[in-house]
């Protein structure tokens, strides 16, 4: 490229999109991590000081649109609340944080209607975060690359649609490369029909394009 484009060569990088690079060549290890972003979410949103929390959600949390603001009174006191503003920052999260993915894309679904219930789900998000921002996704060097894929799904777990939520997750040289958790488009009649055809499909053509990557 430098024979078409004037560049100069800084290096490896160290800092990309918020996303913090660490190297050990000795070990041949590599480490990302997103703590600058958390500490900027966690300040932007008053967040700082606030208790570190164990889990990214409640036990027995669930939710549905019958919590959204049913009048006008409750539409206002919402429409106050950056909560459409957090849950984007932490999607961007999700990039570095595969255990935060579920509750996200839970929480995503009431952007356009959201509730107190919503609210206080997406600062535990935050609580959780400030304890484990210190975790990272870590890869380390191997002459033998192995893909080893896991997923999973619950059953009827939407309380609206009744759709169950998919998800799966990827590792290859001992770190997580790709994950993903979404809501089902078709409401499965049992536990067998959670698992066929949509998820498995999207499992093995996700394995395959792994594959053909590396």
């Amino acid at each position: 490229m430098t024979k078409n484009f004037e560049m100069k060569n800084l290096g490896e990088a160290s800092f990309v999109l918020g996303i913090k690079i660490l190297r050990d060549h000795s070990q041949g290890i590599l480490r990302l991590l997103e703590e600058s972003y958390i500490d900027k979410v966690l300040n932007r949103f008053s967040m700082k000081y606030s208790k570190s929390g164990d889990t990214p959600i409640s036990k027995g949390d669930k939710f549905s649109l019958k919590q959204c603001p049913s009048n006008n009174l409750e539409r206002t006191k919402i429409q106050k609340i950056p909560y459409v503003w957090v849950v984007g920052s932490l999607m961007y999260q999700v990039c570095t944080c595969p255990n935060i993915a579920f509750v996200v894309g839970v929480l995503g679904r009431y952007l356009s209607s959201p509730r107190m219930q919503h609210w206080k789900a997406a600062k535990y998000v935050m609580c959780y975060l400030k304890r484990t921002k210190w975790c990272m996704l870590t890869y380390q060097k191997s002459e033998n690359l192995e893909i080893i894929g896991y997923k999973d799904s619950n059953f009827s777990g939407c309380k609206d649609s009744k759709c169950s939520t998919f998800g799966y997750i990827f590792m290859l040289a001992r770190g997580a490369i790709s994950w993903k958790s979404a809501k089902q488009t078709l409401v499965a009649s049992s536990t067998m029909v959670v698992v066929t055809p949509w998820n498995i499909t999207n499992y093995k053509s996700m394995f395959n394009y792994i594959y053909r990557v590396i």
